[in-house]
């Protein structure tokens, strides 16, 4: 066990320096003697909820939660003494709140050279990286940018697989697609299910399509998937920051994205670990530090309305990929690879019937008895 992300002397200057944005694609691990995770919490590191069990360093906390008795998510940002079972988890770094920048062109200008930075951060080692691709304005910029083979995953009648096919046209690209029986739903549900440690509905629904797709990769060959992680959150893709309605607390839309990207912590474990149990190394350009930064500056303006979601995010696309791929409106994984539709058949036909609550967890804990699975679902 070490420290996963980044090398330990950036570390230990964000550390002393309180930076929460040092340049990095996220880390998490020990340093000198504490645990530490970084302020998006996007490298999993997981510890014992029992603090009796804080008995050896180096046995009460993990990369996976499967390696422990009773995992919980180290806090986003945090650090603490694996050697002080009485010890809470200290906040180290906090997200900046900085004013909107209000030069749109300088704007863009800053989260173009960002996405950029991200992109030659994450070619600039010898892996072999493949595309999880849906055909969307943000997995079609992380291919462009990367000059990646683009792999979607899908049933053979799925809007992802038809949208990815044609945005592989428009672009020029050859694309490979991983169609999908049920079978392969009741093969990878109980080995994702332990992976992310959770087995609620919406999780392992969203985790599905990652691992299934991973899973192709990794047998063609490649060491890291690339996917379009943390777009939605960052640049305002959701209906309900533009709505403002219950689901959110904000009065603006940018206070609305903030609260999204604020769910990241927990989510990413999920989409990270599904990659993993894959046996790939994630890759997600648009959750490296620069990008979160000029993502963090842009106005309200720049970000969604009732005409247009991720704003910023398509005039920086439009300058590398056809208009039809950059207007284009995507659907969420577990829908869009027709996953959720599936994999509730799947439940109704053992027997767990729509009527019984919550019917699609019931059935997959049906298949993963082992896996103690406490957080809740994540709202879409």
């Amino acid at each position: 066990m070490t420290l996963r992300g980044a090398d330990p002397e950036t570390v230990r200057r964000a550390r002393s320096t309180g930076d929460p944005l040092p340049g990095t694609a996220g880390f998490a691990g020990i340093l000198d003697d504490r645990l530490v995770r970084d302020v998006l919490g996007r490298v999993p590191l997981y510890v014992e909820a029992d603090r009796d069990r804080w008995t050896d360093p180096d046995t009460c906390w993990a990369f996976e939660p499967g390696s422990l008795e009773s995992p919980e998510l180290l806090p986003a940002g945090t650090t603490i003494e694996p050697t002080d079972p009485d010890g809470e988890p200290e906040q180290r770094w906090t997200l900046p709140d900085p004013d909107p920048e209000t030069d749109h062109e300088a704007a863009l200008e800053s989260l173009s050279t960002a996405i950029e930075t991200a992109a030659a951060d994450a070619v600039a080692t010898d892996r072999e990286i493949a595309v999880a691709f849906s055909g969307g304005v943000d997995s079609a910029l992380v291919a462009e940018l990367l000059d990646a083979p683009l792999y979607v995953v899908g049933f053979p009648d799925s809007h992802d697989v038809a949208a990815a096919r044609s945005a592989a046209d428009a672009m020029g690209r050859e694309l490979t697609v991983v169609e999908l029986e049920p079978a392969d739903l009741e093969r990878a549900v109980p080995r994702v299910a332990e992976a992310i440690g959770r087995t609620n509905a919406m999780d392992v629904q969203i985790a599905l399509p990652l691992y299934l797709v991973g899973d192709a990769v990794a047998a063609d060959g490649f060491d890291a998937l690339a996917v379009g992680q943390g777009a939605d959150e960052l640049f305002g893709g959701y209906e309900k920051v533009v709505r403002l309605d219950h689901r959110v607390d904000a009065e603006t839309t940018r206070g609305a994205v903030r609260e999204q990207i604020a769910t990241l912590p927990d989510q990413l474990p999920r989409d990270v670990r599904a990659v993993e149990v894959a046996g790939l190394e994630p890759v997600a350009p648009f959750l490296h530090d620069a990008v979160v930064e000029a993502a963090l500056r842009l106005p309200d303006s720049l970000l969604a309305d009732e005409d247009e979601r991720k704003r910023a995010l398509r005039r920086v696309a439009a300058d590398s990929l056809p208009a039809a791929v950059v207007d284009r409106e995507k659907k969420a994984v577990q829908y869009g690879s027709l996953v959720a539709r599936e994999l509730d058949r799947l439940a109704r036909q053992a027997g767990y019937k729509r009527r019984i609550d919550d019917h699609v967890t019931k059935y997959v804990r049906s298949l993963t008895p082992g896996v103690d699975a406490p957080e809740p679902p994540v709202d879409p």
